[in-house]
């Protein structure tokens, strides 16, 4: 079988992040846990990297436990979609499982036409804070 391109997904938590890769079919490849630190990041990548040409990665909560792993990949070039925690309700029902998240969190990477910008707390964010700010000062007349 020809792996064209392979997907990432990351169920990211404060000391662990659990990641999946799948085929550009969905078909799960892998899946692996990684300290949520530099040297974690940089393995992760390398482990995603391992399975064939990276298309893209989506991580849970790029703009919490996720930032720092979004900065990486960012900044190694490498397409980061955000996407949804799963609904409460299902992992309810079923049971929580980071496995089963980061495996989610690929396949909807994959289904993604085009990877969007993920969260940020960079120079944008902070633009349309001050947007906001100058807004509430108009309507408030000072």
């Amino acid at each position: 079988m020809r792996i064209v391109g392979v997907t990432g997904g990351v169920d990211t938590h404060a000391d662990v992040h659990v990641a999946a890769v799948i085929d550009d079919n969905g078909g799960l490849l892998g899946v692996e846990g990684f300290p949520a630190d530099e040297v974690g990041y940089a393995d992760l990548l390398d482990w995603l990297v391992g399975f064939g040409p990276v298309i893209g990665v989506g991580v849970e909560g790029t703009g919490s436990w996720g930032a720092g792993l979004t900065r990486f990949l960012t900044e190694a070039c490498v397409d980061v979609v955000e996407v949804d925690r799963p609904n409460r309700q299902v992992r309810r029902k079923q049971g929580k499982s980071d496995p089963t998240d980061a495996i989610s969190a690929a396949r909807a990477a994959l289904r993604e036409a085009c990877f969007a910008n993920p969260h940020s707390t960079g120079q944008m964010e902070s633009a349309g804070r001050q947007a906001a700010a100058s807004m509430t000062n108009l309507i408030a007349g000072t």
